[in-house]
Protein backbone atom coordinates (compact mmCIF):
# COMPACT_ATOMS: atom_id res chain seq x y z
CA UNK A 1 0.00 0.00 0.00
CA UNK A 2 1.58 3.23 -1.07
CA UNK A 3 1.71 6.22 1.21
CA UNK A 4 0.13 9.41 -0.12
CA UNK A 5 2.33 12.49 0.17
CA UNK A 6 0.21 15.06 1.97
CA UNK A 7 2.86 17.75 2.25
CA UNK A 8 1.89 20.91 0.37
CA UNK A 9 3.64 21.49 -2.91
CA UNK A 10 5.87 24.52 -3.13
CA UNK A 11 4.88 26.35 -6.27
CA UNK A 12 7.65 28.36 -7.82
CA UNK A 13 6.61 31.93 -8.48
CA UNK A 14 6.89 33.00 -12.11
CA UNK A 15 9.74 35.35 -12.93
CA UNK A 16 8.75 39.02 -13.26
CA UNK A 17 7.65 39.98 -16.76
CA UNK A 18 9.44 42.64 -18.78
CA UNK A 19 6.43 44.90 -18.27
CA UNK A 20 6.60 44.49 -14.48
CA UNK A 21 10.30 45.28 -14.46
CA UNK A 22 9.68 48.31 -16.66
CA UNK A 23 6.95 49.48 -14.25
CA UNK A 24 9.39 49.23 -11.36
CA UNK A 25 12.11 51.08 -13.26
CA UNK A 26 9.65 53.89 -13.98
CA UNK A 27 8.74 54.03 -10.30
CA UNK A 28 12.41 54.24 -9.35
CA UNK A 29 12.88 56.99 -11.92
CA UNK A 30 10.13 59.04 -10.25
CA UNK A 31 11.66 58.41 -6.82
CA UNK A 32 15.06 59.54 -8.07
CA UNK A 33 13.50 62.63 -9.65
CA UNK A 34 11.86 63.51 -6.34
CA UNK A 35 15.12 62.89 -4.49
CA UNK A 36 17.15 65.21 -6.72
CA UNK A 37 14.46 67.88 -6.99
CA UNK A 38 15.46 69.47 -3.68
CA UNK A 39 18.98 70.09 -4.98
CA UNK A 40 18.22 70.70 -8.60
CA UNK A 41 19.39 74.32 -8.46
CA UNK A 42 22.95 73.07 -8.03
CA UNK A 43 22.51 70.86 -11.12
CA UNK A 44 20.87 73.68 -13.09
CA UNK A 45 23.69 76.11 -12.30
CA UNK A 46 26.21 73.66 -13.77
CA UNK A 47 24.43 73.73 -17.14
CA UNK A 48 23.39 77.35 -17.61
CA UNK A 49 25.83 77.80 -20.49
CA UNK A 50 23.73 75.24 -22.39
CA UNK A 51 20.73 77.57 -22.16
CA UNK A 52 22.17 80.99 -23.13
CA UNK A 53 20.11 84.04 -22.25
CA UNK A 54 21.00 85.80 -25.51
CA UNK A 55 18.82 83.78 -27.87
CA UNK A 56 18.12 85.07 -31.38
CA UNK A 57 15.76 87.97 -30.88
CA UNK A 58 12.92 86.63 -33.02
CA UNK A 59 9.20 86.69 -32.28
CA UNK A 60 9.23 83.22 -30.73
CA UNK A 61 11.96 84.19 -28.24
CA UNK A 62 10.21 87.46 -27.35
CA UNK A 63 6.92 85.65 -26.77
CA UNK A 64 8.63 82.96 -24.68
CA UNK A 65 10.25 85.58 -22.43
CA UNK A 66 6.94 87.39 -21.99
CA UNK A 67 5.04 84.17 -21.32
CA UNK A 68 7.56 82.92 -18.77
CA UNK A 69 7.66 86.21 -16.88
CA UNK A 70 3.86 86.38 -16.71
CA UNK A 71 3.32 82.76 -15.63
CA UNK A 72 6.09 82.11 -13.08
CA UNK A 73 5.76 83.34 -9.51
CA UNK A 74 8.42 85.51 -7.88
CA UNK A 75 11.29 83.70 -6.23
CA UNK A 76 11.91 81.29 -9.09
CA UNK A 77 15.62 80.89 -9.82
CA UNK A 78 17.00 82.43 -13.01
CA UNK A 79 18.36 79.07 -14.16
CA UNK A 80 14.91 77.51 -14.20
CA UNK A 81 13.50 80.50 -16.10
CA UNK A 82 16.15 80.21 -18.77
CA UNK A 83 15.38 76.53 -19.33
CA UNK A 84 11.64 77.25 -19.51
CA UNK A 85 12.19 80.07 -22.05
CA UNK A 86 14.28 77.74 -24.20
CA UNK A 87 11.53 75.09 -24.00
CA UNK A 88 8.82 77.49 -25.16
CA UNK A 89 11.02 79.04 -27.86
CA UNK A 90 12.00 75.61 -29.21
CA UNK A 91 8.39 74.56 -29.73
CA UNK A 92 7.21 77.89 -31.13
CA UNK A 93 9.95 77.80 -33.74
CA UNK A 94 8.75 74.34 -34.75
CA UNK A 95 5.06 75.27 -34.69
CA UNK A 96 3.85 78.87 -34.41
CA UNK A 97 0.46 77.65 -33.20
CA UNK A 98 1.93 75.64 -30.30
CA UNK A 99 0.25 76.67 -27.03
CA UNK A 100 2.69 76.84 -24.11
CA UNK A 101 -0.19 76.66 -21.61
CA UNK A 102 -1.86 73.63 -23.16
CA UNK A 103 -1.70 70.52 -20.96
CA UNK A 104 -3.05 67.34 -22.52
CA UNK A 105 -2.00 63.91 -23.77
CA UNK A 106 0.56 65.54 -26.12
CA UNK A 107 2.41 67.41 -23.36
CA UNK A 108 4.65 64.49 -22.25
CA UNK A 109 5.77 64.15 -25.88
CA UNK A 110 6.53 67.89 -25.99
CA UNK A 111 8.77 67.40 -22.94
CA UNK A 112 10.65 64.39 -24.33
CA UNK A 113 11.06 66.06 -27.72
CA UNK A 114 12.78 69.06 -26.13
CA UNK A 115 15.01 66.91 -23.91
CA UNK A 116 15.92 64.83 -26.96
CA UNK A 117 17.02 68.01 -28.74
CA UNK A 118 19.26 68.90 -25.81
CA UNK A 119 20.58 65.44 -24.90
CA UNK A 120 20.23 63.29 -28.01
CA UNK A 121 23.36 62.05 -29.83
CA UNK A 122 25.34 64.83 -31.50
CA UNK A 123 26.06 62.59 -34.46
CA UNK A 124 22.30 62.52 -35.14
CA UNK A 125 21.99 66.30 -35.20
CA UNK A 126 21.10 66.86 -31.53
CA UNK A 127 23.14 68.83 -28.99
CA UNK A 128 24.57 65.81 -27.18
CA UNK A 129 24.28 67.21 -23.62
CA UNK A 130 24.73 65.06 -20.53
CA UNK A 131 22.03 63.18 -18.64
CA UNK A 132 22.25 65.71 -15.81
CA UNK A 133 21.02 68.31 -18.32
CA UNK A 134 17.93 66.14 -18.85
CA UNK A 135 17.40 65.94 -15.08
CA UNK A 136 17.72 69.72 -14.74
CA UNK A 137 15.38 70.30 -17.68
CA UNK A 138 12.75 67.97 -16.30
CA UNK A 139 12.87 69.73 -12.93
CA UNK A 140 12.53 73.17 -14.51
CA UNK A 141 9.55 72.00 -16.58
CA UNK A 142 8.01 70.50 -13.45
CA UNK A 143 8.12 74.01 -12.00
CA UNK A 144 6.56 75.43 -15.19
CA UNK A 145 3.59 73.09 -15.11
CA UNK A 146 3.18 73.47 -11.34
CA UNK A 147 2.88 77.21 -11.83
CA UNK A 148 0.46 76.84 -14.71
CA UNK A 149 -1.85 74.63 -12.64
CA UNK A 150 -1.10 75.21 -8.94
CA UNK A 151 -4.08 73.18 -7.71
CA UNK A 152 -3.12 69.97 -9.49
CA UNK A 153 -1.66 66.92 -7.78
CA UNK A 154 2.15 66.86 -7.71
CA UNK A 155 2.42 63.07 -7.54
CA UNK A 156 0.50 61.75 -10.55
CA UNK A 157 -0.42 62.07 -14.21
CA UNK A 158 -3.77 60.55 -15.17
CA UNK A 159 -6.81 61.01 -17.36
CA UNK A 160 -9.94 62.05 -15.50
CA UNK A 161 -12.63 59.89 -17.12
CA UNK A 162 -15.42 62.20 -15.93
CA UNK A 163 -14.08 65.46 -17.35
CA UNK A 164 -11.83 63.87 -20.01
CA UNK A 165 -8.97 66.12 -18.88
CA UNK A 166 -5.45 65.21 -17.79
CA UNK A 167 -4.63 65.71 -14.13
CA UNK A 168 -1.32 66.11 -12.34
CA UNK A 169 2.13 66.83 -13.72
CA UNK A 170 3.10 65.73 -17.25
CA UNK A 171 6.73 65.42 -16.11
CA UNK A 172 5.55 62.47 -13.98
CA UNK A 173 3.91 60.66 -16.89
CA UNK A 174 4.90 57.14 -17.83
CA UNK A 175 6.03 58.41 -21.24
CA UNK A 176 8.52 60.80 -19.64
CA UNK A 177 9.69 58.17 -17.12
CA UNK A 178 10.25 55.56 -19.83
CA UNK A 179 12.15 58.13 -21.86
CA UNK A 180 14.38 59.09 -18.91
CA UNK A 181 15.12 55.45 -18.07
CA UNK A 182 16.09 54.78 -21.69
CA UNK A 183 18.16 57.96 -21.94
CA UNK A 184 20.06 57.10 -18.75
CA UNK A 185 20.84 53.62 -20.11
CA UNK A 186 22.10 55.04 -23.40
CA UNK A 187 24.24 57.62 -21.61
CA UNK A 188 25.66 54.91 -19.34
CA UNK A 189 26.63 52.82 -22.39
CA UNK A 190 28.63 55.77 -23.64
CA UNK A 191 30.48 55.98 -20.32
CA UNK A 192 28.57 58.85 -18.72
CA UNK A 193 28.14 58.86 -14.94
CA UNK A 194 24.56 58.92 -13.61
CA UNK A 195 23.14 61.67 -11.39
CA UNK A 196 21.47 59.30 -8.92
CA UNK A 197 21.58 60.13 -5.22
CA UNK A 198 24.75 59.09 -3.42
CA UNK A 199 24.62 56.53 -0.61
CA UNK A 200 25.21 57.47 3.03
CA UNK A 201 27.84 55.02 4.29
CA UNK A 202 28.50 53.89 7.87
CA UNK A 203 31.14 56.58 8.43
CA UNK A 204 28.65 59.21 7.20
CA UNK A 205 26.10 58.06 9.79
CA UNK A 206 28.80 58.23 12.49
CA UNK A 207 29.60 61.81 11.46
CA UNK A 208 25.91 62.76 11.49
CA UNK A 209 25.60 61.35 15.01
CA UNK A 210 28.51 63.46 16.26
CA UNK A 211 27.21 66.52 14.44
CA UNK A 212 23.60 66.21 15.65
CA UNK A 213 24.06 64.78 19.14
CA UNK A 214 27.61 64.42 20.40
CA UNK A 215 29.13 67.90 20.24
CA UNK A 216 28.94 71.27 21.97
CA UNK A 217 25.39 72.38 21.18
CA UNK A 218 22.81 74.58 22.82
CA UNK A 219 19.90 72.79 24.48
CA UNK A 220 17.61 73.69 21.57
CA UNK A 221 20.15 72.56 18.97
CA UNK A 222 20.71 69.22 20.68
CA UNK A 223 16.98 68.58 21.07
CA UNK A 224 16.36 69.17 17.38
CA UNK A 225 19.51 67.20 16.55
CA UNK A 226 18.35 64.13 18.49
CA UNK A 227 15.05 64.03 16.60
CA UNK A 228 16.79 64.43 13.25
CA UNK A 229 19.37 61.78 14.03
CA UNK A 230 16.83 59.17 15.15
CA UNK A 231 14.96 59.77 11.87
CA UNK A 232 18.21 59.45 9.90
CA UNK A 233 19.19 56.26 11.72
CA UNK A 234 15.83 54.53 11.28
CA UNK A 235 15.70 55.39 7.57
CA UNK A 236 19.20 53.93 7.18
CA UNK A 237 18.62 50.78 9.26
CA UNK A 238 15.16 50.05 7.84
CA UNK A 239 15.98 50.98 4.20
CA UNK A 240 13.39 53.76 4.03
CA UNK A 241 13.21 57.00 2.12
CA UNK A 242 12.86 60.23 4.08
CA UNK A 243 9.20 60.56 3.09
CA UNK A 244 8.58 57.04 4.48
CA UNK A 245 10.43 57.39 7.78
CA UNK A 246 8.70 60.69 8.50
CA UNK A 247 5.34 58.85 8.51
CA UNK A 248 6.32 56.65 11.47
CA UNK A 249 4.00 56.99 14.45
CA UNK A 250 4.25 56.04 18.10
CA UNK A 251 1.69 53.33 17.38
CA UNK A 252 4.12 51.60 14.97
CA UNK A 253 6.47 50.68 17.83
CA UNK A 254 6.12 47.77 20.21
CA UNK A 255 8.61 48.24 23.03
CA UNK A 256 8.18 45.76 25.87
CA UNK A 257 8.76 47.51 29.24
CA UNK A 258 12.20 46.61 30.56
CA UNK A 259 13.28 44.94 27.31
CA UNK A 260 16.56 46.50 26.21
CA UNK A 261 17.62 44.01 23.55
CA UNK A 262 15.34 44.95 20.67
CA UNK A 263 12.44 47.05 19.38
CA UNK A 264 9.68 45.79 17.07
CA UNK A 265 8.37 48.14 14.38
CA UNK A 266 5.52 47.58 11.93
CA UNK A 267 4.22 49.76 9.13
CA UNK A 268 0.55 50.23 8.28
CA UNK A 269 1.39 51.55 4.81
CA UNK A 270 3.65 48.87 3.35
CA UNK A 271 2.50 45.29 2.76
CA UNK A 272 4.53 42.38 1.54
CA UNK A 273 3.19 41.44 -1.88
CA UNK A 274 3.98 37.77 -1.30
CA UNK A 275 1.92 37.41 1.89
CA UNK A 276 -0.33 40.44 2.09
CA UNK A 277 0.83 40.93 5.68
CA UNK A 278 2.06 44.17 7.19
CA UNK A 279 5.83 44.43 7.01
CA UNK A 280 7.72 44.57 10.30
CA UNK A 281 11.27 44.90 11.58
CA UNK A 282 13.00 43.82 14.78
CA UNK A 283 15.85 46.22 15.50
CA UNK A 284 18.37 44.83 17.97
CA UNK A 285 20.63 46.75 20.31
CA UNK A 286 24.15 47.28 18.99
CA UNK A 287 26.64 47.33 21.85
CA UNK A 288 29.55 47.09 19.41
CA UNK A 289 28.64 50.39 17.71
CA UNK A 290 26.56 52.58 20.05
CA UNK A 291 26.26 55.39 17.48
CA UNK A 292 24.02 53.20 15.29
CA UNK A 293 22.25 51.42 18.15
CA UNK A 294 18.46 51.79 17.69
CA UNK A 295 17.71 51.02 21.34
CA UNK A 296 20.03 53.78 22.54
CA UNK A 297 18.53 56.12 19.96
CA UNK A 298 15.05 55.49 21.35
CA UNK A 299 16.26 56.02 24.89
CA UNK A 300 17.57 59.43 23.77
CA UNK A 301 14.25 60.23 22.13
CA UNK A 302 12.23 59.05 25.14
CA UNK A 303 14.35 61.18 27.46
CA UNK A 304 13.81 64.19 25.22
CA UNK A 305 10.04 63.77 24.98
CA UNK A 306 9.50 62.85 28.62
CA UNK A 307 6.02 62.40 30.11
CA UNK A 308 4.79 65.70 28.61
CA UNK A 309 4.56 64.31 25.09
CA UNK A 310 1.65 61.93 24.56
CA UNK A 311 2.78 58.67 22.99
CA UNK A 312 0.39 58.85 20.09
CA UNK A 313 0.52 60.32 16.59
CA UNK A 314 3.62 61.22 14.55
CA UNK A 315 6.93 60.16 16.10
CA UNK A 316 9.11 62.97 14.81
CA UNK A 317 8.15 66.42 16.04
CA UNK A 318 9.21 69.99 15.36
CA UNK A 319 11.47 71.74 17.87
CA UNK A 320 11.27 75.54 18.17
CA UNK A 321 14.31 77.82 18.25
CA UNK A 322 13.85 77.95 22.02
CA UNK A 323 13.94 74.15 22.32
CA UNK A 324 10.22 73.47 22.86
CA UNK A 325 8.93 70.20 21.37
CA UNK A 326 5.67 70.85 19.48
CA UNK A 327 3.44 67.78 19.34
CA UNK A 328 0.97 69.71 17.22
CA UNK A 329 3.67 70.26 14.55
CA UNK A 330 5.09 67.01 13.17
CA UNK A 331 8.37 67.17 11.27
CA UNK A 332 7.85 67.16 7.50
CA UNK A 333 9.80 65.33 4.81
CA UNK A 334 10.86 68.59 3.14
CA UNK A 335 12.10 70.01 6.47
CA UNK A 336 14.10 66.85 7.18
CA UNK A 337 15.57 66.88 3.67
CA UNK A 338 16.66 70.49 4.10
CA UNK A 339 18.14 69.63 7.49
CA UNK A 340 20.15 66.81 5.94
CA UNK A 341 21.61 69.25 3.41
CA UNK A 342 22.51 71.70 6.19
CA UNK A 343 24.02 68.96 8.35
CA UNK A 344 26.19 67.69 5.50
CA UNK A 345 27.29 71.23 4.68
CA UNK A 346 28.04 71.77 8.36
CA UNK A 347 30.25 68.67 8.25
CA UNK A 348 32.13 70.18 5.31
CA UNK A 349 30.79 67.90 2.54
CA UNK A 350 31.52 69.65 -0.75
CA UNK A 351 29.35 67.03 -2.49
CA UNK A 352 26.34 67.56 -0.20
CA UNK A 353 24.03 68.19 -3.17
CA UNK A 354 24.54 64.58 -4.34
CA UNK A 355 22.72 63.28 -1.25
CA UNK A 356 18.94 63.10 -1.24
CA UNK A 357 15.90 61.29 0.05
CA UNK A 358 17.19 57.97 -1.35
CA UNK A 359 20.62 58.22 0.25
CA UNK A 360 19.57 56.41 3.43
CA UNK A 361 18.02 53.49 1.55
CA UNK A 362 21.03 53.19 -0.73
CA UNK A 363 23.47 53.46 2.15
CA UNK A 364 21.52 51.02 4.31
CA UNK A 365 21.49 48.45 1.51
CA UNK A 366 25.21 48.79 0.97
CA UNK A 367 25.89 48.54 4.71
CA UNK A 368 23.95 45.26 4.91
CA UNK A 369 25.79 43.84 1.90
CA UNK A 370 29.33 45.12 2.44
CA UNK A 371 29.62 45.34 6.24
CA UNK A 372 27.07 42.89 7.63
CA UNK A 373 27.69 40.43 4.75
CA UNK A 374 24.01 39.82 4.12
CA UNK A 375 22.94 38.09 0.93
CA UNK A 376 20.78 39.93 -1.61
CA UNK A 377 17.70 37.88 -0.69
CA UNK A 378 18.14 38.83 2.98
CA UNK A 379 18.23 42.52 2.04
CA UNK A 380 15.12 42.11 -0.14
CA UNK A 381 13.23 40.37 2.68
CA UNK A 382 14.38 42.98 5.24
CA UNK A 383 13.20 45.82 3.01
CA UNK A 384 9.87 44.12 2.42
CA UNK A 385 10.37 44.26 -1.33
CA UNK A 386 8.39 42.29 -3.86
CA UNK A 387 10.06 39.98 -6.38
CA UNK A 388 9.83 42.71 -8.99
CA UNK A 389 11.40 45.28 -6.66
CA UNK A 390 14.17 42.81 -5.87
CA UNK A 391 14.99 42.47 -9.57
CA UNK A 392 15.73 46.19 -9.79
CA UNK A 393 17.33 46.73 -6.38
CA UNK A 394 20.87 46.47 -7.74
CA UNK A 395 20.70 50.22 -8.28
CA UNK A 396 20.55 50.53 -4.47
CA UNK A 397 23.71 48.45 -4.10
CA UNK A 398 25.63 50.48 -6.62
CA UNK A 399 25.68 53.99 -8.02
CA UNK A 400 28.44 55.56 -10.12
CA UNK A 401 28.51 58.34 -7.51
CA UNK A 402 29.36 56.01 -4.62
CA UNK A 403 32.76 55.79 -2.96
CA UNK A 404 35.03 55.45 -5.96
CA UNK A 405 37.78 57.14 -3.98
CA UNK A 406 38.39 53.71 -2.37
CA UNK A 407 38.68 51.82 -5.66
CA UNK A 408 42.49 51.74 -5.61
CA UNK A 409 42.28 49.37 -2.61
CA UNK A 410 39.80 46.93 -4.15
CA UNK A 411 42.44 44.45 -5.32
CA UNK A 412 44.66 44.68 -2.25
CA UNK A 413 45.91 41.25 -1.09
CA UNK A 414 45.52 40.73 2.64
Amino acid sequence: MSMMNTSPEIQEKPAPTDEQVEDELCLLDLEDADSLLLHVQELVSQHLDEFPDDQIDDEAAKYAAKMTKASITEGTRDGHLRIIKHYITFHLRRNKKWDAKRVDEKTPHDITTFITQKCGPAEQGFEGRKYSTAVSTRAALTMWYKNLRPNESLTEWRLDSVTNTWRGLPTRSRIVSQFMVGLEKNKAKSGEVSSSARALALEDIHRLYKHCVDQDLTVAQRRAGIIRYVAYLLAWLMLLRIDEVIKLRFENFDKIPGERRYIDISLNTRKQNQTGLLHSWRLHANDGDPMICPVRAFILLASLYGPEIKKTGPLFLHVTAQGAVMQSQPLTASALSRSLSRDLQGLGYSSWALYGTHSFRRGGCQYRIKVKRWSADMVAAWGGWSQVEAVTMFRYFYSPNDNHEFMHDYDRNK
